[in-house]
Order: C-alpha cells, then structure tokens, then sequence
C-alpha cells in the first residue's frame, strides 16, 4: 500500500521535537517526513506473506500455524524445540529467565540495548569481548563482529563455570554498526566454549544478513547458497533468540530455539507466564504464518543483494560528502561517527544524540543514537558509561523506501555537516529510567 507523508516546516518540528522532551521515540510517525529509526517490525510484507496471513490458524492450543512455523525453522537452522514470542526482547525475557542469576557473567560481542538490559536487569554482567579493531570506524576490516578469541578465553578462565551460563553472539553486531561475525570466528568460539564447557547462543535478529556477508567476504563460501551458511552457522549454537521483526520480515514476532530439552521444558512456564501458551506465545496464527514465509524469503539471495545493497548505496552517497562513518557499511543500517561529525560537543552532552536531532530538525528525517544515553548507567556506580564509539544509526525498513528517499536523507545529513563547526553544545538529561532510559527519557538543551 501506500502511505501519505506530511513534509513539514523548520518551525513545526521544533516545536514537535521540544514538545517530544528531545526524545525521538517521542514523536507521533505523522511528524517524521523518513523515518530510519529501526529496521525492527517497519518493513513490507511480500504478497505470499499476506496470502499466509488468511490461511492463518487461530486455535489456541496446537494450532497448524504453529507447527508450519516450527517446520520452518528446523528446516533452516536445525533445532528441534522451539517457542513464539511476541518479539526479541521477550525471548530474551523466557530464556534469561531460565539461565541467567545474580553474579554471572555473560561474554558476548557488544551485547545491544535489550540484551543488556535483561542481563542487567537480573544483576550480572555483560561482558564486551569484541575485536578492537571494531572501534575504528576507518578500518576495512570485513568482519568487525568478531570476538577477541584471547579476550573471551581471558574471561573464562577468570570466572568459575558455573557463573558463566552461556556466551552469546549476535548476529550481524549492531552495536558495532551491523557488523558481521566470520563463520570461522563462529567456529573458533565454538571450540573454546565447548573446552570450558558453556553452551554458545546466538542473537539471531540479522542472521541472514550475516550469512550474506560470509557469503560475499569469506573464502571458501562464495559457491554456498545462503540457505547451507545459515545452517552451518547454527549448527556451532545451543541455542537461540530472534527478533523476527528484523530478518523475518514480519511487524510483531519472535522465537527461542534450542537442542536442549532441559531448556526447553523450563522455558515453556516462563513462556505460558509471560507470553501465552506454547503454540502461540504471544503471536496470532497469522502471524507465524507470514514469519515462516518470511524467513525463507530473508535468505533468497536476490532479496539479500536488494536489501543490502540499498544499505551501501547510502553509505557510499555519505562518504562521498566526507560525512565519518563506519565502514565496512553494515547490513541493516548506516551508523554515522558522531564524534568525529560533531567534534565541538562534549561527550556528557550525548553527541550522537544531538547529531540525531540536528537531522531531524533539518529535514524531519528521524533516526536513533547508539552511544552514551544507550550505553545507560553503571549499575553499581549509577554513573553515566561512555563507549569509544558514538553512533548516529540510519536504519533501513526492508523493502519500504525507494533510494530517492536515501538521497534526501544524504543531502539532509550533508546540510547538518556544512554547518558541524557551529553545533557546540548538547542536552542534559531532565528524567530518566533506571534501565533502558533511551526509549523514554526526557532532556533539555545545555544552554
């Protein structure tokens, strides 16, 4: 279908953005000319996905939607037990609920926002073990979301076994800029994990993005459809979360999938607590019916150069202005070096924050900052985090914006640079959450 926008006045969106407390999950989707803030649950569905939405089994219990589903994702990643979700976050919920207790540790590579924050939530720590060469946004390295090998085997040894309940990948690594993790990485972690005895589970949201950049990246796999990665990938995992609403092409879902029946049998009674009974899990028939189609489609090889390949155009267009970004380009989103674009803005006054702001005042284009007011406060200190990267994130819907839109959104961006040397000052936090503060907190100018 096709949605009317509203392209606004300078003076509408300050006053929108002021009345939002300088928070762009704030603002009404009719204040925001493109909207790149997530990639999550904003793509379009194909047409066999809305012809699998009718034929959508709404049984409570056992419904034939489910098992399509859990047919699915045997097929293509090979694990045997599986729970819906409603989304990510709430795999997370289930399957942290079951493994995760106060005082472990949980190595990983930049864990994002939510991951984090269950972890936290819980009183344990994440552990960052991702390859330093991820923080330098100039360097070509093809696989940015690498764990350090050393650095992960390093917080094995310190903690006891039983305090390290799983190491988790994510792939591709947002929190690095869409990275991608190497299969031979994944293998690597793997062997070292099954040395010390803890399983290893995968973050799944961009799997078959990551499993496009092997194909492309990695040699030996240039010849391997992305169906046979894919599966090579998960067979080195225990276990998984996925947020659906990325890589599934679908607007609300998600699953936990594992090998291990003990798992399994403990999570269905966090599931049917927290999100429903097992063959629904929060997601209507309908819902897991266009998730299975959407899956297999995420891994169509077209698809992947489309999608990707929108992804690049950006990048390239950015870097033909000179604006700093993370490169190699990531597989769902341009992530903009705040730092660099905005030298003269104090780290404490969240530069990438202000950057975000800056573009949607410029030209009502709305996107999302991962850096300080993301990394949130220390747990114990209560004292802000500072990361070495901050990240101005343009995130791409699947299959929703032509790339006339991507050349609005660069010559926005390019204004905003013109004009870096004058944007001096940030914002100051007025209220916020004790976790998760992003998503609603509320800030002022500094001056």
């Amino acid at each position: 279908m096709v949605e009317p926008i509203y392209l606004s006045t300078r003076s509408e969106r300050e006053k929108w953005i002021r009345e939002a407390d300088y928070n762009l999950f704030n603002l009404r989707s009719e204040q925001v000319y493109i909207d790149l803030l997530t990639d999550s649950g904003t793509g379009a569905m194909s047409d066999k996905q809305w012809a699998a939405i009718m034929t959508g089994d709404e049984s409570y219990a056992g419904s034939s939607s489910y098992y399509h589903l859990k047919e699915t994702i045997l097929t293509l990643f090979g694990f045997e037990y599986f729970l819906p979700t409603h989304q990510g976050r709430a795999a997370e919920n289930v399957l942290f609920s079951v493994l995760v207790k106060k005082g472990d540790f949980i190595p990983g590579n930049a864990h994002f926002d939510t991951t984090k924050g269950h972890i936290e939530f819980r009183h344990a720590t994440a552990v960052d073990c991702t390859i330093g060469e991820s923080g330098d946004t100039s360097n070509l390295h093809p696989f940015k979301g690498n764990l350090d090998l050393q650095l992960l085997r390093e917080t094995l040894g310190k903690h006891p076994k039983e305090n390290i309940p799983f190491i988790i990948i994510t792939v591709t690594c947002n929190s690095t800029g869409g990275q991608p993790v190497s299969m031979q990485n994944i293998r690597e972690v793997k062997e070292l994990a099954d040395q010390f005895g803890i399983p290893v589970l995968f973050d799944s949201a961009r799997f078959a993005e990551n499993a496009w950049f092997i194909s492309q990246r990695e040699p030996g796999y240039e010849n391997k459809t992305i169906r046979e990665i894919v599966r090579e990938m998960f067979s080195y995992a225990d276990g998984m979360t996925m947020s659906s609403k990325k890589d599934g092409i679908v607007n609300i879902g998600g699953f936990i999938a594992m090998r291990n029946k003990s798992w399994y049998d403990e999570s269905c009674t966090f599931n049917i607590m927290f999100e429903g009974f097992v063959t629904y899990g929060g997601m209507a028939g309908r819902d897991m019916n266009a998730l299975a189609v959407g899956l297999m489609e995420a891994t169509e090889p077209d698809y992947l150069a489309s999608r990707i390949g929108q992804v690049q155009y950006l990048g390239e267009m950015l870097s033909g202005y000179g604006i700093p970004v993370q490169k190699p380009y990531g597989g769902h989103a341009v992530f903009v070096d705040a730092k660099m674009f905005l030298p003269n803005v104090p780290q404490e006054e969240f530069i990438a924050q202000t950057l975000c702001i800056e573009l949607y005042l410029e030209a009502g284009i709305r996107s999302v900052e991962v850096g300080t007011l993301m990394a949130d406060r220390d747990p114990d200190t209560r004292e802000n985090r500072y990361p070495k990267l901050e990240f101005m994130r343009l995130a791409i819907p699947r299959r929703v914006y032509t790339n006339l839109h991507l050349e609005v959104v660069a010559v926005a961006l390019k204004n905003v640079f013109d004009r870096c040397d004058s944007i001096k000052t940030g914002y100051r936090i007025v209220s916020e959450a004790p976790i998760l503060r992003h998503f609603t907190v509320k800030l002022k100018p500094t001056r």
